[in-house]
């Protein structure tokens, strides 16, 4: 089998994290899920990202240990990530002892190799992204990610020298030019941070405690961005004193980092330079995906505009928040929540498109065939062209999720959905019913009806996990697999149906 290491960012453990966080980890499954039905031995990797001056600070305000608040917030995330139904093979904790012996030898290794030196830093510091910048990064005096005040800092600190790395750099991106996705994101990386020439990295702190040590400089720990972004590779299995792992050697390079685009730059100029100084290879590709936005802004506390997941869940359910974080996200520009938006998804795709045909087909097969469906190949024109689209379908959608363009690949799947709705108003089985000399074709067509469900079904297992189970039960097949999706015809026919019952209730929006 083929490998396919997928990645999500590991998420910072400064607070619960809200659906634009979410977003991430369930496009990474619905990637991680497809390829593996697609025949390829998948590793998923996620968790979370637990030292720093911030998450040292809020755990102060909250009266606890920093190892208690990020247990509590750690917990949180993966309940989460459970939640939303995601199938990673691995959740990472960067407090992990092991993750932190092997952060200190990397470190140690890129000191003595001279890429590491200790130095002073006199800067501009944003705290909440744990950040120094130059006056002229700043947008409107204030930090360019995030938006808040910085602040003047300065202390000794350990620098790692990128600035040696930087032609390189720029020619490996040039030279790859799917290494970062998509190009609006590349460009930016490029013009705005490498061709100006990049300026040498602090990689330690001393003014907080709560981070790996420096193993040989014990009053400083190791900067955030080093001990995060490693977690890709320690909890594989590298070593970096010794033989790393069979799963190590198995699945590195990673296939794809799949990223928030507001930590681009850490993934695409640091991790390259790091890797590259480490003599690791470079991962395949990073996709810097776009911002789920509440309305027109971006979610934060202080406009309390937050939307948890967990919440949204227990009113419409998983798979409804599943189908709306994928369908309404575009492949490069920002996505819209609203509640009114996700109510009117729910109706018009869920309940109205997929959840009607199912429920239809069924009903018509319980009252003119009691349940049962037979294949009496009784076929008129009209049936080319709606399996003609049925079949065609697996290799849209493998060519939009190959490309990264999962909304695309699902809307694909739903097109299956909308054309056996219009094709029971074009062969009209409740008249067919009345015909006693048209039963073997009101037969096929409610045959190739429960075909194209069954086709669609199999494809929307990587989006839609638990709807899918659903629809296979009722629809009583097996038949679930990739390989199932070669012809049309693999729904047995004598098949009897199961009992109906509703995928998705229409919601009144109040």
């Amino acid at each position: 089998m083929k490998k396919y290491y997928i990645t999500t960012a590991i998420a910072y453990t400064s607070s619960k994290p809200h659906i634009g966080n979410t977003y991430e980890i369930v496009l990474a499954d619905a990637i991680a899920r497809y390829k593996r039905l697609d025949g390829y031995d998948v590793y998923f990797q996620t968790g979370t990202d637990e030292h720093g001056q911030k998450i040292e600070e809020k755990a102060r305000l909250a009266g606890l240990e920093p190892q208690e608040y990020v247990d509590g917030i750690a917990e949180q995330i993966k309940t989460i990530w459970d939640l939303m139904n995601t199938s990673y093979d691995q959740f990472v904790r960067t407090t992990d002892k092991e993750h932190e012996r092997k952060v200190q030898e990397i470190f140690k290794i890129l000191y003595e190799k001279n890429d590491i030196y200790k130095g002073e830093y006199q800067g501009l510091y944003c705290t909440p992204c744990e950040s120094f910048w130059t006056e002229s990064q700043l947008i409107e005096g204030k930090c360019p990610d995030c938006g808040r005040e910085v602040s003047i800092a300065s202390e000794e600190a350990y620098f790692f020298r990128i600035s040696k790395y930087s032609k390189w750099l720029e020619e490996y991106i040039e030279s790859h030019p799917h290494f970062i996705e998509p190009v609006a994101r590349k460009n930016e990386i490029m013009n705005n941070f490498i061709k100006p020439g990049l300026q040498d990295l602090c990689v330690s702190r001393t003014s907080f405690k709560w981070g790996v040590p420096v193993s040989f400089d014990e009053k400083h720990v190791v900067y955030v961005w080093i001990d995060a972004l490693s977690n890709y590779i320690t909890f594989l299995g590298y070593e970096p004193n010794s033989e790393s792992s069979e799963a190590f050697k198995k699945y590195w390079p990673c296939d794809i980092h799949l990223i928030g685009k507001d930590i681009l730059r850490f993934h695409t100029i640091y991790w390259p330079i790091l890797l590259h100084a480490l003599d690791i290879e470079l991962p395949h590709q990073i996709f810097g995906h776009p911002w789920l936005l509440f309305g027109d802004d971006k979610m934060s506390k202080s406009k309390g505009n937050i939307v948890y997941a967990d919440d949204l869940v227990e009113k419409y359910g998983t798979d409804a928040v599943r189908f709306y974080m994928i369908h309404e996200m575009p492949f490069s520009s920002d996505g819209t929540f609203t509640n009114n938006l996700l109510i009117e998804t729910i109706n018009s795709n869920l309940a109205n498109i997929l959840g009607n045909l199912v429920n239809r087909t069924i009903g018509m097969a319980e009252k003119y065939f009691d349940g049962v469906i037979t294949n009496e190949e009784e076929y008129e024109p009209v049936d080319e062209e709606f399996i003609k689209l049925v079949m065609d379908t697996k290799s849209k959608v493998d060519e939009n999720m190959d490309k990264l363009h999962v909304a695309d690949a699902l809307d694909n799947v739903f097109d299956i959905f909308r054309r056996a709705n219009k094709y029971i108003d074009e062969t009209s089985p409740w008249i067919l019913a009345k015909d006693e000399n048209k039963q073997k074709r009101l037969a096929t067509v409610l045959y190739n009806l429960m075909e194209a469900i069954r086709f669609g079904s199999v494809l929307l297992q990587a989006f839609l996990p638990e709807t899918s189970e659903k629809i296979f039960k009722q629809i009583n097949t097996q038949a679930t697999e990739f390989n199932t999706l070669d012809r049309f015809g693999y729904y047995e026919s004598g098949t009897k149906t199961n009992e109906k019952e509703v995928l998705f209730e229409r919601i009144e929006d109040k």
